[in-house]
This record gives structure tokens, sequence and C-alpha cells, in this order.
């Protein structure tokens, strides 16, 4: 098995590899297959070489070795296995289009407007390589197995349409942005909150990227509000990452040592936040941002200007609304007008197989003194979430 070094270039060249691949074979399913094999490959030469100096290039030309490989077996050897051997070239293409970063380009290329918005964001998750299908379902809140029918849909999809696996162009980016997004924000998500138990509860090189690949869409899309919003929303939530884990333990932002906080950050995401105010078109990730920006704004918990979060949650249910929404609305009104009024709110939503459900309403269960009931509210919170981290914290609370 490789090393935790290993898996770490697996993660970051995985998509890089399978979108050079796929535009230049024209075949989703094949730049997969191939970039698969390439990394078996990979497992048994690096073991015995160690890892070479640019393996995103090692494994990209292993890998179109492969899918030349796939192609003859499957005896096409015609126009397009003679397509295939003029495009096996080491050299970057000519035109690599508006978004020169590689990932970012992977992320707008996959976009399509042609695909369903919530299949575009999986197949995209999926590509990128960051996320195994497991994690996005848990992200969606759906079961993995229709995770991996959307998709297998979204493959079939761009192959029986023909939808050209191509470079996008500047004015492809407006139809294309906010899938883009959408995307960021689940891979920063997993990041700040990893949903599997086979990986760090805190995984930062995931929140490090999304930060990255969001602040090149705001330097393509300057005058983008909502990409704005999401880079001020990921740094004053990422700003608090050094106070968010103790002792195998996840931290919650009530107890967490506010001097670890990255001032910097915080700074950088107020400004942002601003800058969307004067732009005066307000969105999800602006709104969310802004909240954040209420608890950065706090020296201490008790400090939190709740009937601004408050009102802000009333605008993100007016532009956004969902149960997420609604269930984190009901724990600001709780601070504002106690948990009664919150667990009334919290108990009309149906988000029984959500862990932060039940982890809400055992918080507030435990503010009444309904123990036995916070207790089990605790547990089955504990059952549901794959951080161990958050884990150990709901376990620690079931036990008063």
């Amino acid at each position: 098995m490789p090393d935790r070094a290993w898996e770490q270039v697996f993660r970051a060249e995985h998509g890089r590899v399978v979108a050079t691949l796929a535009r230049r074979f024209g075949d989703l399913d094949l730049a997969e297959d191939a970039t698969s094999e390439a990394l078996v490959v990979a497992l048994e030469k690096w073991s015995e070489e160690g890892l070479p100096p640019n393996p995103g290039a090692w494994l990209t030309t292993v890998g179109a070795r492969k899918a030349l490989d796939r192609l003859r077996r499957e005896a096409k050897r015609d126009g397009k296995q003679q397509e295939a051997v003029t495009m096996v070239d080491d050299s970057p293409p000519d035109d690599l289009g508006v978004v020169e970063d590689d990932r970012l380009r992977l992320v707008f290329t996959c976009c399509h407007p042609a695909l369903a918005p919530e299949n575009r964001v999986a197949l995209t998750l999926r590509m990128l390589g960051g996320l195994t299908v497991a994690e996005i379902a848990r992200a969606f809140l759906v079961p993995e197995t229709t995770m991996a029918q959307r998709i297998t849909r979204s493959k079939a999809k761009i192959k029986q349409a023909k939808i050209p696996y191509r470079v996008p162009r500047e004015a492809d980016l407006p139809a294309r942005v906010g899938g883009v997004l959408a995307v960021l924000y689940l891979v920063f998500n997993e990041g700040y909150l990893a949903t599997s138990e086979e990986t760090d509860p805190i995984r930062g090189e995931l929140c490090d990227e999304a930060v990255r690949l969001t602040r090149l869409v705001v330097q393509l899309m300057p005058d983008e509000p909502e990409a704005l919003g999401l880079l001020a929303l990921m740094l004053l939530i990422d700003a608090r990452r050094a106070a968010r884990e103790r002792d195998g333990m996840l931290v919650t932002l009530d107890q967490q040592d506010r001097r670890l906080w990255d001032a910097e950050r915080i700074d950088e995401g107020h400004a942002l936040v601003r800058r969307c105010l004067q732009v005066g078109r307000p969105g999800p990730y602006q709104l969310q941002a802004a909240i954040q920006a209420v608890h950065d704004d706090a020296l201490e918990f008790p400090d939190t200007q709740w009937d601004q979060v408050v009102a802000l949650y009333d605008q993100l249910l007016a532009v956004a609304p969902s149960p997420i929404v609604v269930m984190n609305r009901a724990v600001a009104v709780a601070e504002l007008d106690g948990p009664e009024v919150g667990l009334a709110l919290v108990e009309e939503l149906d988000l029984d197989g959500y862990h932060a459900w039940h982890a809400t309403r055992a918080d507030l269960l435990r503010r009444l003194g309904r123990s036995d009931e916070a207790r089990d509210a605790y547990l089955r919170a504990a059952e549901l979430t794959q951080n161990a981290a958050e884990r150990a914290w709901l376990q620690a609370r079931s036990t008063g």
C-alpha cells in the first residue's frame, strides 16, 4: 500500500491526468480506466525506484500508453486509433483557453450546461479524484448507489449526445461558474470536516486546494459576487482550523480558543464581504460569508451578535431555502429566544439520516435538562458520522 506521501500525490494528480487523457482521447471512461491502471503501475515502480521528479507527467505518459493498449485490444484500429496516436504527445496542447490552471480547467470543462446541475457537480467531484463516490454521496445526503448512478448517467449523456470535451472559452465561463463554485464549496466542506473515517478528520490539503482554485476563479471573474462570497466564506471558516481539533476530538465554536484563529485570513474575508456589499447582488455564498463574518467578529462566543445572524439566515432562506439552513437558523434563534424555541423549529425537519440534525437536537435537549433524550440523540449522531474527531466529541457529550 502507498504511504501517505504517495497517497497525496495520487490524489493531487488524478484529476489532472484524467482531464489530459479525456481531452486527448475524447472518452471519460477510457481516461479514468487508463489513469487507474497508471496508478497501479506507479505503485509497483515507485516502491522500487522512488517518486519520479515529475509524477504527473509520468502518470500521464503511462496512462496514455494504457489507453492506446485498451484501444488496440478492442480492435478500434481505424480512425479513432490513428487520431489517438497523433494526440499522444508529452507536450501540452497549444491552446489551453482562458483557464490556465490544469485542475480548474478540468472543473470548468466538466460543468457543461447540458448536464443537470447536480450531475455536473457529482461528475466533477469524482473526476477531481479528491473525493470518493461515498464521500460525494454523503455531501448530497443521498445513498451511494444513487450517486454512482448519477455519475454513470452523466458520462453516458456526454458520450451519447457527443458533448465536446473541450477547453472552455471565456464566453463559456458565466454559464458554468455556478457549477464550478458548487464543486469547490463541496471540496472545501470535505476538507473542513471529512466524511470518511479512513482519512484525517480535518483534511487541510483539500481546504487549501479549494481556496487556491477559488482565488483563481476570482482572478478570472473579478466582478462575480458569488465567487467573492465563496472565497470569503472559505477564508473565514478556515481561519479557525488550528482551534478546531484537540487531542483527537472536535472542538466546537463555543469552546474554541479564539487566540488560535488566523487574523490575516479573517481580515481578508471581511474585506471580501465588504466588496460583495458594494456589488449589491446578494447570493447564498455571500450571505453565508456574512454570517461567518459575524461569528469571527466576536471576541468570545457570548459576544456574538445573534440578531444579525438570524437576520442573515432569513435572507439566506429567501434566496436558497433548504432544511439545513432552517436547522442552522434554529441554532441562532435558540441563542436569542431560548433552546425550547430552537428545538421546536428543529423537530419539524425531516433530517433523521443527517448526523448534524441529531447533534443539534441533542444540544438543545441537553440545555433543556432532558438528559436521557439528549444522550440518545448524541449517540445516534455518533453512529451516523464517519468523522473520528466528531464521533469522539459526540460520545463524550453523551456521557455528560
